[in-house]
């Protein structure tokens, strides 16, 4: 699919909504299914397959975005195992109480997730988690990449898991006992697990560095001036960074995670009544509705016709106490995100690349900003227009 925005139909912009009742899980998604106290779990994939080892997990959106975006549900008490991967892996809170651990060599630390808090875990170090609340608990994920390169099991996960009667081999097939297969030690191999020394050689994370990747939505940092329209009337729109280097125009934000993912995180808040103006990205974008609600338009025609006569395709996202609808928001198409509810709306925005993302604006939003004394400077960031056209003599 051309980004053109002339190649996208009413039809094709709709079928991008997901919302979360629409969303189909699988149980058998990994090969931990039949260990004591590892299941039930539900495993979703919103974009790209992720990791999962299942040809029957079902997908919303197949479509390569740079990173991928999934889910887990799991009933008080579940377990995940220690397992690690090659490419990011982050965690968003939604519901729940949630225990992490990781390391395994020999000792684990911990780290605990409530609603609203994302946790960055870094490549290469065996992690597992726990629903510790007295509900079921749901989170989404996120994974670096459109290729993960799959899932490494920790040695006594793997063990455990056959001493259940369930298999991996070495091309991550599973095979499993209780449905009358058979793991053929002729014509088979099983998944190697790493060595003890291997496991010793891994970094080490210290609680200390990973309290530095958890970011709390209580302690998020709120910008109202990370948006070139925030300022105008009826706008009002904030940005608070989480992850690399995303969309805000604010010169002096700085996400707490720094290291490159291959994707920014980013929540955005808009009061009741309030919304983002008419923009564009270069980029895809998936946008995630924690909490109210909010409707997105999404232009299909030329810039000249969206100030002349807004032609859009509506799609409302909306948030529930277990529900959050997401919608993947193609590149190169104009935009606008508007609150109609009576709460704040937030949402969660995960964009593909390490780099700043920088936004179009609409050019009445640009006529505007300047009328109130504001413009792009030369490096992308919301400066005083006096300056800007100064500097530019």
């Amino acid at each position: 699919m051309s980004s053109s925005t002339a190649s996208w139909t009413d039809a094709q912009l709709a079928e991008r909504f997901i919302p979360f009742s629409s969303l189909r899980y699988s149980t058998e998604a990994f090969m931990d299914y039949r260990i004591p106290g590892c299941a039930p779990k539900q495993n979703y994939a919103l974009i790209g397959s992720g990791v999962s080892q299942s040809p029957k997990q079902p997908v919303s959106l197949r479509e390569k975005h740079g990173f991928q975006v999934g889910g887990v549900m799991m009933p008080a008490g579940v377990i995940n195992p220690p397992h690690m991967h090659f490419t990011a892996e982050v965690f968003i809170c939604t519901q729940g109480q949630w225990h992490f651990n990781w390391g395994f060599n020999p000792d684990h630390h911990t780290a605990d997730l409530s609603p609203g808090d994302i946790c960055s875990v870094p490549t290469w170090i065996y992690r597992g988690f726990q629903n510790v609340g007295t509900t079921d608990g749901f989170m989404f994920t996120a994974l670096g990449g459109d290729d993960t390169g799959g899932i490494l099991w920790a040695p006594q996960t793997l063990k455990a898991a056959a001493e259940n009667g369930v298999h991996l081999t070495d091309d991550y097939q599973i095979i499993d006992e209780h449905l009358g297969q058979h793991f053929d030690e002729a014509s088979r191999r099983r998944l190697e697990p790493m060595e003890q020394g291997e496991i010793d050689r891994l970094r080490q994370f210290s609680p200390q560095e990973m309290a530095q990747r958890v970011v709390r939505f209580a302690d998020l940092k709120w910008s109202g001036q990370a948006l070139l329209d925030s300022t105008l009337p009826g706008c009002d729109a904030q940005l608070a960074p989480v992850i690399g280097l995303g969309i805000s125009e604010d010169r002096n934000h700085q996400a707490p995670i720094a290291n490159a993912h291959g994707f920014s995180i980013e929540w955005l808040k808009i009061p009741a009544g309030g919304s983002v103006s008419m923009h564009k990205l270069a980029v895809r974008q998936v946008l995630t509705c924690y909490q109210g609600s909010a409707e997105i338009s999404i232009s299909n025609t030329d810039i000249a016709q969206v100030n002349r006569a807004p032609t859009a395709t509506k799609v409302i996202v909306n948030s529930t106490p277990s529900t959050w609808d997401s919608y993947a928001m193609p590149a190169d198409v104009w935009r606008c995100v508007e609150n109609k509810g009576d709460v704040d709306a937030v949402l969660l925005l995960m964009t593909p690349g390490d780099g700043r993302k920088a936004i179009t604006w609409s050019p009445d939003v640009v006529a505007a900003a300047a009328a109130s004394g504001l413009a792009m400077d030369a490096n992308g960031y919301i400066a005083l227009k006096k300056f800007v056209d100064r500097s530019q003599r």
